[in-house]
């Protein structure tokens, strides 16, 4: 397990259970070992985890906050992020990313179409979060087959679990960025009766980016402009909890590889997304037979984005889904703790225009997973196994049934008070996706001509982690190696062929392998009357390829190594770091070298209270040597850059 906080960072959560929304408040943190994991049914502190796991929360989480999902956890390790411009980035985890990682909100799916091509947005919005989860490394178990890479769980707060600290608490933030002469603006507001049984939550964020500047020039049709929010209630008490939510997303963003040409007469193309969302969710508190707690909820989503050519509609996507999930923990049973679970979605996906590459689909899926843990003094071992059974029906043509299984087993070994050695085995199963299986026709974000085949089996992967841990008053270290062996990996192989001027590309499985490493280092340097001074070290690499020589997978994420000096007093905070990203040379059949870059940031901070208020004035910097900066796991990185030198300034109120 690595995790990307010190000590020093701010907690969102207590080891007792999930956050409540009054730990929405900028206090500073008692410990890591308090960071409570929700995406795990046990609800267990990070540092209790054999399973690796990342956590982002409070001031680090504060400094993080991007437009979107994959650039607020691209700097955790082993975590990367996707590029399509400003407004698409989605988590890379471990070279893996698409289908194969899950993005979750409150635990249930974001049920948006991110994975059916790069130029889609996850429909997520990072400046809401409370807290992230990552779990890296296969995620099958607990979320399902599309999660063998690994999960992203967004925990937002929007329904309560527990009563409020106060009666009325809250956060709201303004922010100017230079780099693409942008505003960004959110609140967020809890708030209970006098008996506090009832709790009600509003939120709210807006997002307005010009196109950004870069080292080379403006990046035409780059522009984000977001609206979101949300309304939620809950009742809560000793027994338990109930709790409703309606959420609005509304993402409107340019897709800078298609800028158009005015001198042409050509319009840009651009992306208008559309999502509601509600949610119910309850939980029991209390033991009833042999179960020490109940947690139920359901999502039905409505999900719209249309591809808009200048003012002409050229592709409009929908994604209705309806999902829901139950988990129940039991008492000790011989020993063993854990929590046994159903899960269920529907989901019906169509694109309508002329980028429709996929066919309308309904697919329908239903899991049962079981996960225990047991303790024998310094050593605890981890069970799991999950069953699915998901069928695949395209409108003209004849359905798919997979039945993925998954089995998993972690060890932590605590052989002293500052060393843990952690050892994971899994074994993981993916049905295939609706464009892996069904895609014929021309897509544009890629330019070139789709082909699935409707004939792909099961994806399974093998992986095997060996993790160290130290933890030391003054020194932590955390590193990780694995390896993942896949059976029948699915990728895009070039076929050579071309179909109106586009390469034809066609959807195909062989047997393929990844390695990596990863690590993380914090020495805490001083600690006196001038404030903390802390270290922070990280470093991460993966090597990917098909077996039996068959090359270089395509679009890896390069190595990286990065540190940062990180300065916290009673009221100041500062940091200054680097993190320099290898030339990706280890490239596919007919894919382009990547150069390495570097990029460096800055972040400062002043806090003061006020009565029951909180402020905070910030100042972040961002690519502060303006290198121009090619993101390789992007499909525009020779006509798309990353933004050049810029400063964002705001003011955050708490209360």
């Amino acid at each position: 397990m690595t995790l990307a906080l010190p000590l020093t960072q701010a907690v969102a959560q207590d080891a007792t259970g999930p956050s409540s929304p009054s730990d929405t408040r900028h206090d500073k943190a008692t410990s890591l070992d308090a960071v409570v994991v929700t995406a795990t049914p046990l609800q267990s502190s990070a540092e209790e985890l054999a399973q690796p796991v990342e956590v982002l929360s409070g001031e680090k989480l504060d400094e993080a906050r991007g437009a979107t999902l994959g650039e607020t956890v691209g700097k955790l390790p082993g975590v990367q992020s996707s590029n399509f411009g400003a407004g698409v980035g989605r988590p890379i985890i471990r070279g893996m990313e698409g289908p194969r990682v899950g993005v979750m909100t409150g635990g249930l799916a974001s049920q948006d179409v991110s994975t059916v091509s790069q130029d889609h947005n996850a429909a997520v919005e990072p400046f809401l979060a409370d807290q992230i989860e990552v779990l890296k490394g296969p995620a099958t178990l607990l979320y399902g087959s599309g999660a063998i890479g690994g999960v992203v769980n967004i925990v937002d707060g929007r329904i309560a679990e527990k009563p409020l600290d106060e009666t009325v608490s809250g956060r709201a933030e303004v922010r100017r960025s230079s780099v693409s002469d942008g505003v960004t603006g959110m609140a967020r507001v809890d708030a209970s009766g006098a008996d506090g049984a009832l709790v009600l939550h509003a939120d709210g964020v807006y997002r307005n980016n010009d196109d950004y500047n870069t080292p080379l020039g403006r990046q035409r049709n780059s522009f984000v402009d977001t609206k979101t929010g949300a309304l939620g209630a809950s009742l809560v008490g000793d027994v338990g909890f109930l709790g409703f939510s309606a959420a609005r997303y509304e993402d409107k963003y340019g897709n800078p590889g298609e800028p158009g040409n005015a001198e042409e007469g050509e319009s840009p193309v651009h992306i208008d997304m559309r999502q509601n969302r509600f949610e119910l969710k309850g939980g029991i508190n209390q033991e009833f037979g042999i179960f020490s707690g109940l947690r139920a909820s359901v999502a039905d989503t409505e999900y719209e984005h249309t591809e808009f050519e200048g003012s002409e509609v050229g592709t409009r996507f929908l994604n209705d889904a309806t999902e829901g999930r139950l988990e129940l923990t039991h008492k000790p049973l011989a020993g063993w703790v854990g929590a046994i679970g159903l899960q269920g979605y529907e989901r019906t996906f169509q694109a309508i225009g002329e980028e429709a590459f996929v066919p309308k689909t309904k697919t329908r899926a239903a899991g049962l997973f079981v996960t225990e843990q047991r303790k024998w003094d310094q050593l605890q071992i981890e069970l799991g196994a999950r069953i699915d059974k998901v069928e695949s029906s395209p409108s003209g043509a004849a359905k798919r049934d997979f039945n993925p299984l998954s089995l998993s087993a972690g060890a932590m070994w605590k052989f002293n008070d500052a060393w843990r050695l952690t050892f994971n085995v899994d074994r993981a199963e993916r049905a295939p996706a609706e464009e892996e299986l069904f895609a014929n026709g021309l897509h544009a974000a890629t330019a070139s001509f789709e082909i699935g085949d409707a004939d792909l089996r099961k994806e399974r992967a093998n992986q095997f982690e060996l993790g160290l841990h130290y933890h030391g008053a003054k020194f932590e270290a955390k590193l990780a190696a694995y390896q993942t062996r896949f059976d029948g990996f699915i990728y895009l192989i070039d076929t050579g062929a071309f179909e109106e001027d586009n390469p034809v590309r066609q959807w195909s499985q062989a047997d393929a392998t990844f390695n990596g490493f990863e690590g993380e280092a914090i020495a805490h340097l001083f600690d006196g009357d001038a404030g903390k001074f802390d270290v922070r070290l990280f470093g991460d690499t993966v090597r990917a390829k098909l077996d039996n020589g068959g090359g270089n997978l395509p679009r890896i994420a390069p190595s990286r190594i990065g540190g940062e000096l990180r300065w916290d007093a009673d009221s100041w905070r500062a940091s200054l770091g680097a993190t320099r990203y290898m030339k990706q040379d280890k490239v596919a059949l007919n894919e382009t070298p990547t150069d390495g870059y570097t990029l460096v940031d800055a972040h400062m901070a002043y806090h003061w209270d006020s009565g029951n208020l909180g402020y905070e004035v910030f100042l972040d910097g961002t690519n502060l040597t303006d290198q121009v900066a090619r993101v390789h796991t992007s499909f525009l990185k020779d006509s798309v850059v990353l933004p050049g030198r810029g400063v964002d300034f705001g003011v955050r109120v708490f209360f």
